[in-house]
């Protein structure tokens, strides 16, 4: 008789952590795993001009610049909350909004719960009120928009329908980077919002 065996669910790091994406725990989140593994996910599937991807990395690092534009005196938690939004994508991937609708919920519970390991890991709060979530998705619409004109091939009126013009802001030029450089980027500014945060 042969027994069953039971799916591995979890996947093993460079730093030699071994995540479990179902039951996720803080112990097993490490920042050099997140940064690496977001310099080397690519935006809009890679669909992007450039001789580099534009990274989820560089994403995150634009989502947080942009949170400090759009409000003054954001306190350095909700930065950082900000710049580790999309952190879930070091393990599984960067799913284009279509294609996550037709995946359904699931992948959104399996989402929230990294995310929530990833917080609790740094010294955040599992979850922000409804506020601090509304503008760091403000400002992720605002980078979808900029990346999709800038490096995605879309014309402003057809990204305006889709993610909404940003209003009185003055873009930032985009520039995708090799992984290496966006990984360092991304370190230095983790490093520089983590202070008097991290448990």
């Amino acid at each position: 008789m042969t027994t069953k065996r039971k799916a591995r669910a979890w996947q093993r790091m460079l730093s030699g952590r071994r995540l479990d994406l179902l039951d996720p725990s803080p112990l097993d989140v490490e920042i050099e795993d997140i940064a690496h593994g977001l310099s080397r996910v690519a935006r809009w599937n890679g669909q992007t001009s450039g001789t580099w991807s534009f990274s989820v990395a560089q994403h995150c690092l634009l989502v947080e610049d942009l949170v400090g534009r759009f409000k003054a005196g954001v306190p350095r938690p909700l930065r950082l909350a900000a710049l580790l939004h999309d952190a879930p994508e070091y393990v599984i991937g960067d799913l284009i909004t279509p294609f996550k609708a037709a995946v359904g919920f699931d992948y959104k519970d399996l989402e929230e719960r990294l995310l929530r390991a990833i917080h609790l890991r740094f010294g955040l709060p599992a979850t922000f009120p409804a506020t601090a979530q509304q503008l760091i998705k403000r400002a992720d619409r605002a980078a979808a928009y900029l990346e999709a004109t800038q490096l995605a091939g879309f014309a402003e009126a057809e990204a305006g329908r889709f993610f909404g013009k940003p209003r009185a802001l003055a873009p930032p030029r985009l520039k995708a980077l090799p992984p290496g450089a966006a990984k360092a980027h991304y370190l230095r500014r983790f490093q520089a919002l983590s202070h008097d945060v991290r448990p």
